[in-house]
């Protein structure tokens, strides 16, 4: 059986995973980065980098004695290539061209964004292509056709902020801690949405990308007028999210053609309201709805190997 080491520092999750071709998850290592970055309230390029550098290798040996695989019976490395932070992206990318050249296995480039991609066919042996993706994370926010290993076509994608990162930047200005968007989720489970009136950007509009900028500017405003709680701020600030989520999606599944699932990865499928939108609507247009557990959504190696082992078996490898 094939078996992939997969490895991932694209941002501050450095990870070390062994995964099977027949989607069994050998072992995931990962070390987590929140406690260095909350004293500056998100991510610091630099730090996360030197974290990399001391924990990756760690892990890989950690990944190797849990599930007693040897480097050596390993198939092939796959690491995640960017986009991300380049300086953690460096430090993964450098560490499996150095395995793969000191034992003679294939290199395979993963992009970070086809880890997110293709990581519900990891959870789901049952998802066959064409599906529609909604990659909604804290650096992305895309509709995308997956037809294939290495096919996409992109149907729309954010015009300015992410909606992972207007969940952190909006729990930043209402003082919760760092990482925020769990925390916001939390705090608008207390709210009421529609105390106060939050934009919906380009809802029911023909433009078939998303926009956030507005959603986050008009919470700093609410937040500076002090008029309302905290926490009905909050959960209308998700709802209006959700609200431009599900519309956006509703549009791509009407121009997208014939698709087998409506499928969301990133970290932002992590949060409930969303998911439970979602599967409405893949309900209401009679598709078949796929979200990952809450771990594989966000950045993690297994998907990286996972990728890796789809494209090995394409004979998809890289120099």
């Amino acid at each position: 059986m094939t078996i992939i080491l997969g490895l991932e520092s694209s941002c501050d999750e450095t990870a070390a995973a062994l995964v099977t071709a027949d989607r069994r998850i050998l072992a995931h290592a990962l070390a987590g980065q929140a406690d260095s970055h909350a004293p500056f309230g998100g991510v610091v390029p630099e730090i996360a980098a030197r974290a990399h550098v001391d924990r990756l290798m760690p892990l890989v040996e950690q990944a190797l004695s849990e599930s007693g695989v040897k480097l050596a019976d390993v198939d092939a490395i796959a690491a995640t290539a960017g986009p991300g932070l380049i300086g953690g992206v460096m430090v993964g990318l450098v560490t499996g061209k150095a395995l793969a050249h000191a034992t003679g296995k294939p290199l395979i480039a993963v992009n970070h964004l086809e880890g997110h991609a293709l990581s519900p066919r990891l959870a789901d042996a049952s998802l066959h292509f064409p599906y529609l993706l909604l990659l909604v994370s804290g650096g992305h926010c895309q509709l995308l056709a997956v037809e294939g290993v290495g096919q996409y076509r992109r149907l729309a994608t954010t015009i300015d902020d992410a909606a992972g990162e207007a969940f952190d930047k909006s729990a930043k200005l209402l003082g919760l801690p760092y990482p925020g968007g769990p925390e916001l989720e939390k705090l608008a489970a207390q709210g009421r949405a529609g105390a106060l009136k939050l934009p919906r950007p380009l809802l029911n509009s023909a433009e078939p990308h998303f926009s956030f900028a507005g959603l986050k500017s008009a919470v700093a405003r609410a937040v500076q007028a002090g008029t309302h709680e905290s926490a009905d701020i909050a959960a209308e600030f998700q709802a209006a999210v959700v609200d431009c989520l599900i519309d956006r999606t509703r549009r791509a599944i009407m121009s997208a053609g014939s698709m087998t699932a409506l499928v969301v990865a990133g970290g932002v499928a992590a949060n409930g309201p969303v998911r439970a939108a979602l599967a409405e609507l893949a309900a209401a247009h009679s598709l078949a709805f796929v979200a990952p557990p809450g771990w594989l959504c966000t950045d993690n190696a297994a998907m990286i190997a996972w990728a890796g082992a789809e494209r090995f078996a394409l004979g998809m490898v890289d120099d």
